[in-house]
């Protein structure tokens, strides 16, 4: 049941989506195809994502006041009331970035499975309107195999994963040399993750990193355009107060 579900709301609307690109990009080119479908799909996400983006960007910047609590409060029971106020003063909500992974992960999963088939698809999952094409030809642009791997879109991925981990430390946090956890935590994740994506991708076809480069970059987009509406509303309740 569940394996019918998950095929018929992730896997089927995906693989579908990808082949009736594939049929009306010019050229055929598989790569343009999963780059448009991936774009398609962060749009569709795009609220969500924004929501999960505003969150862990307010949740960074009250790392300080997360650690003075824990500093001031031994008592546990004392410490989650004082956190909750602080959360709760900030519009954050605790498990708020976590909503978003979780939604996501079916999303990557479908599209692991389309992906890790792209040279041989299964058409009989294809819906009735959407025509089935002569054939497949993984490639981007004519030059990249994305049914082999990819060392250059694996790196490609791991470096614009960690300029997009960089925009949500934030800026005091950069600039402090003081000894703090979160800071520490924060410079760990920063560094492993994006080396973490690379070892990953390295071993993996072509086609994963590529999407996974598309959604970052798509993330650092949103990232700036977040940064630049919360930057705007700062100034305005600044000048209301004035």
């Amino acid at each position: 049941m569940i394996s019918y579900l998950f095929n018929e709301i992730f896997y089927r609307p995906i693989l579908n989506g990808l082949i009736f690109l594939y049929d009306i990009i010019p050229g055929r080119d598989l790569g343009i195809a999963i780059i448009v479908l991936t774009v398609i799909i962060r749009l569709i996400l795009w609220p969500l994502t924004a929501k999960g983006l505003k969150n862990q960007k307010a949740l960074a910047r009250i790392q300080p006041d997360i650690a003075e609590i824990k500093k001031k409060y031994k008592d546990r029971e004392a410490q989650a009331k004082a956190l909750m106020a602080l959360y709760t003063a900030n519009e954050i909500s605790p498990l708020g970035g976590l909503l978003p992974v979780i939604i996501q992960i079916p999303v990557i999963i479908a599209l692991w499975r389309v992906f890790m088939r792209s040279a041989n698809l299964d058409f009989g999952a294809l819906y009735h309107f959407v025509a089935m094409p002569p054939g497949i030809h993984p490639f981007l642009l004519g030059a990249v195999d994305l049914s082999a791997r990819s060392g250059i879109l694996a790196l490609l991925s791991g470096i614009l994963q960690y300029f997009q981990a960089k925009m949500i430390i934030p800026k005091e946090e950069k600039k402090s040399a003081a000894p703090d956890f979160s800071r520490i935590m924060s410079k760990q994740m920063l560094y492993f993750m994006p080396i973490f994506s690379v070892v990953i991708f390295w071993s993996l076809l072509a086609a994963l990193p590529l999407y996974w480069t598309v959604v970052t970059i798509m993330t650092i987009i949103q990232q700036y355009l977040a940064e630049k509406k919360f930057i705007k509303e700062n100034e305005r309740r600044t000048a209301g107060t004035n």
